[in-house]
């Protein structure tokens, strides 16, 4: 599919890069005109892709945990192209675990990773966004608005990025920065994480079949469709949005 240029000349950091969801996101915003960096703590598959999406492209080793990252992250955005204009924090892990099986240890590592890397982001990205404006997307999930009992820790951190994304764009817009902030609800969508959520269960397909069951629409997502939405979020089509939830469900959150 070819692109219409909806974000040219837009420079936008994608976390989560390197596959899923993320990958989708990159691949449609270069189609559509904006030069990418690619932030991943897979730097093999980061930077394959980096690579092969061309001069567009360029990749950023992150652990979206360590605020040094985070620093040096939009330090070589800035060496590269000077702004930023779009921030995606898509990295994320889903880990599944009741409130009477999950270790604390495991429950504090998903905030780390789906929530305090959130926060890392949007805070720092400030300094060099503010200059400009922008638009940062928070991926959150219906998990956020529909809670399930194997996945305490996933729905508290989903959670908190989906409030949090609220207070930011409230603080955005009381500083004047120019800056939007909203967060992005999908569904299950078929990725490669699924597979790893998978893997964790003792019959993955009931989970799978649990899942379709639990969309209206008849079907999971598509990583493709997810990246449409954050496509509109990144261009200044959606200038009058700010602090919203965008649901992206199949209908699986009524």
């Amino acid at each position: 599919m070819s692109g219409t240029a909806r974000i040219a000349g837009k420079v936008a950091l994608v976390t989560g890069a390197a596959s899923g969801l993320g990958e989708a996101i990159v691949r449609r915003f270069v189609r559509e005109g904006a030069h990418v960096v690619l932030a991943d703590i897979d730097e093999a598959g980061g930077q394959a892709l980096a690579d092969d999406l061309g001069r567009a492209a360029a990749f950023v080793s992150l652990d979206v945990t360590s605020e040094p990252q985070w620093i040096a992250a939009f330090e070589r955005v800035e060496a590269l192209h000077g702004r930023i204009d779009v921030l995606v924090n898509c990295a994320g892990i889903t880990t599944i675990g009741s409130v009477e099986d999950l270790a604390l240890d495991a429950f504090r590592h998903e905030l780390d990773v789906d929530l305090a890397g959130v926060f890392l982001g949007c805070k720092h990205v400030i300094a060099l966004m503010k200059r400009t404006g922008g638009s940062v997307i928070n991926i959150a999930s219906m998990a956020s608005i529909r809670a399930a009992h194997y996945l305490a820790a996933y729905n508290a951190a989903k959670a908190g990025v989906t409030h949090m994304t609220k207070s930011i764009a409230l603080h955005y817009a009381r500083e004047k920065y120019g800056m939007r902030c909203n967060s992005v609800h999908p569904g299950v969508i078929h990725t490669p994480i699924l597979d790893k959520v998978l893997a964790q269960s003792d019959n993955p397909d009931a989970l799978y079949a649990e899942w379709v069951a639990g969309h209206p629409i008849g079907r999971i997502g598509k990583p493709e469709e997810v990246a449409a939405l954050c496509l509109y979020l990144a261009s200044d089509e959606s200038a009058f949005a700010t602090g919203a939830e965008f649901v992206i469900d199949g209908g699986s959150s009524l």
